[in-house]
C-alpha cells in the first residue's frame, strides 16, 4: 500500500495540466476576482472581499484536486484494466482508494496554502498566526469529504461519462455552496438549499475562522454527514465493482 500511495503521489505531480488547474488557478481566480475589491464588509456580513474570497477560492481548488482528480482516474483505471490487476495483489480495497486520497490530499495542500500567500501578499490580509493555522488544517481537512465523493464517482460513472457528471456536480456544489459568491447576494431559496450542502459548511469553516470565532457544531456535523455517506457509498460500490470483476 505503500508503494502504491508513493506512485499516485508521484503520478499526480508530474500531471502538469492537473497541478495548473488544482494549485495555480485558484489563486489566479482569487486575484481575478478579489484583486481590485476594497476592504468593506460584504452586504450582511462580517467579512470583506478579499477574507471571504480567501477562503471560498482555497476549497474550491481543494475540490478540484480531490474530487476530480479522483473520479476521473478511477473510472479510467478501471476501463483500462489497471484496478482489476491491482485487485490480483495483496493490496486490500481500503489501500487503493487510501493511495488516491493521499494522492489528491498532496495536490490540495499547496493549493489551499498558494492562495493563503496570494491573499497576504497581495491583498494584505492579515490574520493570528492560529487563525493561518486553523484555516489551514480545516481547509485540508475538510477536503477528504469530497475525496470521497471522486471515489463514489469514479466508481459509479464510466470514463466517458465520469467528466461531464463530475464537472456539473462541481460546479453546481461550488455554486449553491457559496463559493462564487457571497450566499447574502443570491436568492432566499438558494440560501435554504445551501445551508444544508457540503460546500457551504466546508467554506463556513474558514470564514468562521476569520471573525476571531470556532468553526460552528452544525457546519462540522453536516461534514461528517457528509463524509460518511459518501465514504460508505463509495465502499459499496467499490465491492459492486469487485463483485461484476
Amino acid at each position: 500500500m505503500t508503494t502504491l500511495i508513493k506512485l499516485e503521489i508521484v503520478r499526480a505531480l508530474r500531471n502538469k495540466r492537473f497541478l495548473f488547474f488544482s494549485v495555480i488557478y485558484p489563486a489566479a481566480l482569487y486575484l481575478l476576482i478579489a484583486g481590485g475589491a476594497d476592504n468593506k464588509p460584504l452586504p450582511g456580513m462580517k467579512l470583506n472581499m478579499p477574507l471571504y474570497y480567501m477562503v471560498s477560492m482555497a476549497a474550491f481548488g481543494a475540490m478540484t484536486a480531490v474530487m476530480l482528480g479522483n473520479s476521473e482516474r478511477i473510472a479510467k483505471e478501471r476501463e483500462s484494466g489497471w484496478v482489476r490487476q491491482l485487485r490480483l495483489t495483496a493490496l486490500p480495497g481500503r489501500g487503493y482508494v487510501a493511495a488516491k486520497i493521499a494522492s489528491a490530499a498532496t495536490v490540495s495542500l499547496p493549493s489551499i496554502l498558494l492562495v493563503m500567500i496570494v491573499a497576504a501578499a497581495v491583498k494584505g490580509v492579515r490574520l493570528e498566526a492560529w487563525q493561518w493555522i486553523a484555516i489551514a488544517a480545516g481547509t485540508w481537512l475538510g477536503s477528504f469529504v469530497f475525496a470521497a465523493l471522486g471515489v463514489a464517482i469514479g466508481y459509479l460513472a464510466t470514463g466517458d461519462a465520469v467528466r461531464p457528471i463530475s464537472m456539473l456536480l462541481f460546479f453546481a456544489l461550488a455554486f449553491l455552496g457559496g463559493l462564487w459568491m457571497p450566499m447574502t447576494l443570491l436568492p432566499q431559496w438558494v440560501q435554504n438549499i445551501s445551508e444544508w450542502l457540503p460546500t457551504h459548511a466546508y467554506a463556513a469553516l474558514g470564514a468562521a475562522v476569520e471573525t476571531g470565532a470556532a468553526p460552528h457544531a452544525k457546519d462540522m456535523a453536516i461534514l461528517v454527514g457528509y463524509l460518511l455517506i459518501f465514504a460508505g457509498g463509495a465502499a459499496w460500490l467499490y465491492r459492486k465493482d469487485t463483485r461484476k470483476a
